[in-house]
């Protein structure tokens, strides 16, 4: 039976261990770490006529001080535009997701003129969340654009060329639970936005919450999503502990493949609740998609082709 003095003895140095732990996820992770995540993959009907082209993900950005700053929303900008992409997708929660534990909110106008400086030559597309929705998804929709110059894609396809002249269906889903018009949660319209599509050429799609993915047609060659942050706090040997989705972590982080569909879940740049990032660095996803490649991946996770480069700003 372990003793008073040696259980305080435990206790004293679990503590102790745990303040540097609390700092560094509070702090460091969450404030300065900035990890791009690579990967390779194949989709259906992309062949040599598509070519191969790079997609950047920026996704879960929450705005607000001191943790997300607008400094450190320009300097993920510049980041951005540092990879070099072909086309730039933004995956929504611009907005802060904190009640508590921030200082100030960043303005709606002033992290979108900070997105409108990301570059691509096919362009930057964006979602919304449903962070964004319940600050004020017109306002957050109008900025974007109207005053950024952002395509905000709600329920809607466009049909885009590749750099090496090939062709592919661009869609982007209404937020799964962003409040609608008739006061119910809900905005998305998958049968909508996909009956906007009329020629066989490939589709990636673009929906913040990877919850729709079960239901995502086979029609439907990549879905990206972002908003479960990965969980935000992943433990070594145990994985995400909380993850904003009724599937739990089945769909929490990563390339997934089930029944020949893909998806591909971004860890997220911000933070949501709380401040704390461990395990779960903020992200930056870049995206080869890559002709005749075949689909392959594990049910959750990294892909085998996944490559991580730690680029943490001072």
């Amino acid at each position: 039976m372990i003793s008073r003095r040696t259980f305080l003895k435990l206790a004293g140095s679990a503590l102790f261990s745990a303040i540097p732990m609390t700092a560094y996820a509070g702090l460091i992770e969450t404030r300065y770490k900035l990890v791009t995540t690579r990967y390779e993959i194949g989709i259906p009907g992309w062949d040599d006529s598509h070519g191969r082209m790079r997609i950047a993900v920026v996704a879960d950005i929450h705005a607000c001080e001191p943790w997300m700053p607008l400094s450190r929303v320009s300097e993920i900008v510049e980041a951005t535009n540092a990879l070099k992409p072909d086309v730039t997708l933004l995956l929504g929660d611009y907005a802060a997701g904190m009640e508590h534990f921030k200082t100030a909110d960043v303005a709606i106008a002033d992290w979108a003129r900070a997105l409108g400086r990301l570059r691509a030559p096919l362009g930057v597309h964006a979602v919304l969340g449903n962070h964004d929705w319940a600050v004020g998804g017109e306002f957050c929709r109008f900025f974007l654009d109207d005053y950024a110059g952002v395509p905000v894609m709600e329920n809607k396809a466009v049909r885009l060329s590749t750099p090496n002249g090939g062709h592919f269906w661009l869609a982007g889903l209404g937020d799964q639970i962003g409040i609608n018009d008739y006061g119910r949660p809900g905005r998305d319209n998958l049968p909508g936005t996909l009956a906007q599509v009329t020629t066989d050429d490939p589709v990636i799609m673009m929906a913040h919450e990877p919850d729709i993915f079960p239901f995502m047609p086979a029609r439907v060659g990549l879905t990206i999503s972002g908003h479960t942050h990965g969980g935000q706090v992943s433990l070594p040997g145990i994985g995400p502990l909380i993850v904003p989705s009724r599937f739990g972590t089945r769909y929490a982080y990563g390339h997934v493949v089930e029944r020949g569909r893909q998806l591909l879940v971004s860890g997220g740049l911000g933070c949501s609740r709380l401040p704390i990032r461990f395990g779960r660095p903020p992200e930056l996803v870049l995206l080869d998609i890559v002709p005749g490649k075949s689909i392959q991946g594990p049910v959750i996770g990294l892909s085998e082709t996944a490559q991580v480069e730690d680029h943490t700003l001072a």
